[in-house]
Formats: structure tokens, sequence, C-alpha cells
């Protein structure tokens, strides 16, 4: 009985849900190495599910004052882990240009390499609201650029590729704003 109730507790635990993105990265792979409508779907929709335990992790760690420097480390890393997957994945389909991905990464890098001088010097590494509304817009570009495909009318490709220029923005726009608040922490 005390061990069901460990792998329940385990299950509810928001760092359970972080790790689910990581684990979806796989199942996104290997379906988008698929180029059909099917697989298009299934991988938009694993995408979705999975991005959609961002909100929860973070969420259910708050409510329950679960919230741990792990979690604060772990949270924003599946996300790019998640995210980088989808954008790698449909270069070679022509969903994205490779050079936007590239600048979108790059960011991505090297404000994970600022914050872990944040950690080092003992602050709060907890995403700034800028980079959640980057993260957002970012997830919002991926989906319909996973469906890719016209569904009901409807030019999903088109719809991700606008939301893509405005990710873009709000990701070198975020990716500044990190490293003007920190700017004191890379002075020697």
């Amino acid at each position: 009985m005390e061990r069901n109730n460990k792998i329940i507790e385990w299950i509810r635990h928001p760092n359970s849900l972080t790790l689910f993105r990581v684990a979806a990265m796989p199942i996104l792979i290997i379906l988008l190495l698929f180029e059909n409508r099917l697989c298009s779907i299934l991988a938009a929709l694993v995408f979705s599910v999975a991005a959609i335990t961002d909100y929860f992790d973070g969420y259910i760690a708050r409510r329950y004052q679960l919230v741990s420097t792990l979690g604060k480390i772990m949270d924003p890393l599946a996300d790019k882990l998640l995210v980088s997957t989808a954008f790698i994945m449909m270069i070679p389909l022509g969903r994205v240009p490779a050079w936007m991905i590239c600048i979108i990464l790059g960011r991505e890098l090297a404000v994970t390499g600022l914050r872990n001088i944040i950690v080092e010097r003992g602050e709060d590494v907890s995403a700034s609201k800028l980079g959640k509304f980057k993260t957002g817009f970012q997830i919002a570009a991926i989906i319909p650029l996973l469906l890719h495909y016209t569904f009901f009318g409807i030019d999903f490709h088109a719809i991700g590729y606008i939301l893509l220029w405005i990710a873009l923005v709000i990701t070198l726009w975020s990716g500044i704003d990190y490293f003007v608040r920190f700017r004191r922490l890379l002075e020697y």
C-alpha cells in the first residue's frame, strides 16, 4: 500500500511532468520521420500534450509548495529540448528555414549558459515573464507548423510561419533582456 502511494505521489510531482516533456521527444522524432497527414496530426498532438504539461508542472509546484532548484533548472531545459527537437526535425521537411532555427537555438544556448552563471552566483533562475511569453509564441508557432497541411480550408503552415516570425522577434528580445538584466554577472 505504501509503495503504491509513493508511485502515485511521484506521478503527481511536477518534476514528473517535466520528465514527460523529455520523454515525448523520441516519439516526436519518430513521427516526423514520416511526412504524411496522419503523422503530422499525431506529432502536433504529442507536442501539444507535452507543451501543456509546462503549465501544469509550474502550477502544481507553486500550489503545493513543491518548487525546487532542480525544477527551476529542469523545467526550462525540458522546454528547450522539446522545442528544439520539433524545430530541428522540421528543417529537412522544409517547414522552417534553417537560419531562423539557428538564431532561435543560439539564443537558447546563450541564455542557458547565462542561467548557469546565475545559479553559480546563487541568484534566482526563474524564467522571466518575457521568457515565458517567448516560449508561448514558439509553441504557438510549432503546433500549426507540425500540422503543416491544409485542414478544413485552413492553411496551418501559413499560420505557423507568421507565428514563427513573431516568435523569432520575441526570442531575440527576451535574450537581449536576459543579458542586459544580468550583465553585472558577466563583468570580471
